[in-house]
């Protein structure tokens, strides 16, 4: 359906900001993105990032715009999880069948290219330009170089925040009457290192590994690059025992990682260096309703729904939206208040399935992939899984190998648990784990629960 050509603004230049705008400018719009930080391509990364996964929802939000090929050319494919427990040999999780991948890309790498993509496609960027406020039944934004300074007012037919979990846009939004908000600190935070390559530029860890050391309330996580280094992200409370907080010299790290991580200390490039000079970081669940004001503004990505990074969803669940943003355009046209109205009521329980699934996941990366009884279910439910596909998806597979809303894969996941917890209270399980009994005691519960 063919659509008036508006003159729109987009509030961010990150990676779902820069999706959009190439979205909306192949629809024929004339798109203007702003960003209150300088061009990323001109500067260094900070130390704060965490690399990014990209699975289905992400590359099919890409592909729609035919960029899938061009960014998997800076993307690494991982097959599977490297568990790294002490006192036990490295071992691994495979995450799905035969070729199902998640997709290691540097988060700077990605949206270094995705502006270029988007300059290329005709979007134009003003950056060091800072938004400070937005009259929404105007869709006019006023920028200035402080809050107090004189400012710069621009009219636009539409906005869009795109600008991350302390949107600005979001931020006018939560003033108007009946506008719900909350947000969610976790107590834990993390912190980015680097393992260099080797001499030779090789990777010194399986580049086709997601790595993990599960430590209970704190681990490490590695996520290789193209340039044979691995990015590592600690993540650890803030306060405690073992924390951010008792760390405080550059002999207390070193003993730290000697106690905790000694299989990988060494490789770690200026390990103290990194620990005292890079950010720690925090992680907050943000969650609001409604994204949309009339058919003048609309909330995209984290300035929507925030969430913790632990299932890798952050920028997929942001580029799905997109995606459906682009099929209600097609769906109703120049109706923009019908297709801002179908799309916060489409996406609102999938963004609050995915936070939930985000958290859960931290619970069990941290501890309980370390845990004996946890580890003896997943191969239960692996093995049933590979004899009976239709009768039982994994919930990451449902979340990460799929198109399926993530609320269907939260209720189900749940039905599953349910179904295990009964499994895994028979007597002398771990010896009967592969029978005909088990198999048997799990097609009559979930033909009972409807699962499949």
């Amino acid at each position: 359906m063919q659509q008036t050509l508006k003159d729109i603004a987009i509030i961010g230049s990150g990676l779902v900001g820069s999706l959009l705008a190439i979205y909306l400018k192949r629809l024929g719009h004339s798109v203007t993105v702003f960003d209150r930080r300088p061009d990323i391509r001109n500067i260094e990364f900070s130390g704060r990032s965490i690399n990014l996964a990209m699975s289905n929802r992400g590359w099919n939000a890409l592909c729609e715009v035919g960029l899938e090929e061009e960014i998997k050319k800076i993307a690494i494919p991982l097959h599977k999880r490297a568990m790294h427990v002490i006192g036990k040999e490295e071992y691994h999780q495979k995450y799905g069948k035969e070729g199902e991948a998640i997709w290691s890309i540097s988060r700077g790498v990605l949206n270094k290219r995705m502006i270029d993509l988007a300059e290329a496609a005709g979007v134009y960027f003003k950056f060091n330009e800072k938004v400070w406020d937005i009259n929404l039944p105007e869709a006019s934004i006023y920028t200035g170089a402080t809050e107090k300074s004189e400012w710069k007012e621009y009219q636009y037919d539409m906005v869009f925040g795109c600008d991350g979990a302390f949107s600005r846009v979001r931020h006018k939004m939560q003033r108007r009457s009946r506008f719900d908000y909350s947000q969610d600190f976790i107590d834990v935070g993390y912190k980015e290192l680097t393992i260099p390559p080797n001499a030779d530029g090789t990777h010194k860890l399986d580049k086709h590994s997601f790595h993990i050391w599960p430590r209970g309330n704190f681990m490490l996580i590695a996520m290789p690059n193209l340039d044979g280094s691995f990015t590592c992200t600690l993540f650890m409370p803030f306060e405690g025992e073992v924390s951010f907080e008792s760390i405080a010299t550059e002999g207390q790290a070193k003993e730290f990682f000697k106690t905790y991580f000694p299989n990988v200390r060494k490789d770690i490039e200026d390990l103290t260096g990194d620990f005292f000079r890079n950010p720690t970081s925090a992680m907050v669940t943000m969650k609001c309703y409604p994204w949309t004001y009339w058919d003048k503004v609309a909330l995209v990505g984290d300035s929507a729904h925030a969430i913790v990074p632990f299932y890798g969803q952050g920028m997929n669940a942001g580029f799905e939206d997109i995606y459906v943003l682009n099929s209600l355009i097609t769906k109703h046209g120049d109706e923009w208040e019908a297709i801002f109205k179908e799309y916060q009521e489409v996406r609102k329980p999938n963004a609050d399935a995915i936070a939930e699934l985000s958290y859960r996941n931290f619970m069990e990366m941290s501890s309980k992939t370390a845990n004996p009884q946890f580890l003896l279910q997943k191969k239960i439910e692996k093995r049933f899984a590979e004899k009976y596909p239709d009768q039982w998806i994994p919930a990451y597979s449902r979340v990460t190998f799929s198109l399926r809303p993530y609320y269907e894969a939260l209720a189900l996941g749940d039905a599953q648990e349910q179904v295990m917890s009964q499994v895994m209270s028979i007597p002398d399980i771990s010896e009967k784990w592969d029978s005909t009994e088990v198999e048997e005691m799990m097609l009559r519960l979930i033909d009972t629960a409807k699962l499949a």
